[in-house]
């Protein structure tokens, strides 16, 4: 199963592979603010390929406690990379360069007004991340392969929209899009080498402030 691969160049070779032969659709933003997030690729002790997870401070004025992805608004004159970049350095310590950037995703609308940019990363850093409390409550390096299994995607039906809402099961609670849509097509593209969209699938009530 390709998302239980060891971390490593054959890996790195296969990811790079599926986002280039993979071609985002990009949004215009349309009044909306830009923004991006960092889904980053790294190993754990175990050589297994992980991605980076936060839980967001509670004292945030936006969704405060939710599971995350680092990432945040593009600063004037940034590109998504840029900005995927500097949050991940000022959100969790990981200082990556330009080479890090492996591709990107799918523009992803959001309820609460933004367009958010997925940019997929490579890290060869091993060591402890270091959540910025002002930002990040707890940050976590999640194998790839605990979100692989039968039950995802879920998707619920909610009376405020005529679109899905998608979520994943997660260590005894839910992802739900934003995150969880940006990382179900992660899964998808990166690693299956499949051609998946998700802007078309909901988040929940809660999201859209």
């Amino acid at each position: 199963m390709p998302t239980r691969a060891r971390f490593g160049r054959e890996l790195r070779e296969r990811v790079l592979e599926n986002l280039n032969a993979f071609e985002r659709r990009p949004i215009e933003p349309a009044g909306r603010r830009r923004a991006a997030v960092a889904l980053t690729l790294l190993s754990d002790e175990q050589g297994r390929a992980c991605f980076v997870l936060t839980r967001r401070a509670r004292g945030l004025r936006e969704h405060s406690g939710q599971w995350a992805i680092p990432g945040g608004r593009l600063d004037t004159g940034e590109s998504p990379a840029d900005t995927a970049l500097r949050e991940l350095r000022e959100e969790v310590g990981l200082r990556l360069g330009a080479g890090a950037v492996l591709g990107e995703l799918d523009d992803y609308p959001t309820r609460s007004g933004y367009v958010i940019t997925p940019v997929v990363l490579w890290s060869e850093w091993s060591g402890e991340l270091e959540p910025n409390p002002r930002e990040v409550e707890s940050a976590y390096q999640v194998p790839v392969a605990e979100l692989d299994h039968p039950d995802v995607p879920v998707l619920t039906k909610i009376p405020e929209s005529d679109r899905p809402v998608l979520s994943i099961p997660f260590r005894g609670d839910f992802l739900h899009a934003p995150t969880a849509a940006l990382l179900y097509q992660f899964l998808e593209v990166a690693f299956r080498g499949r051609k998946t969209r998700v802007a078309e699938y909901e988040q929940p009530v809660f999201a859209w402030r």
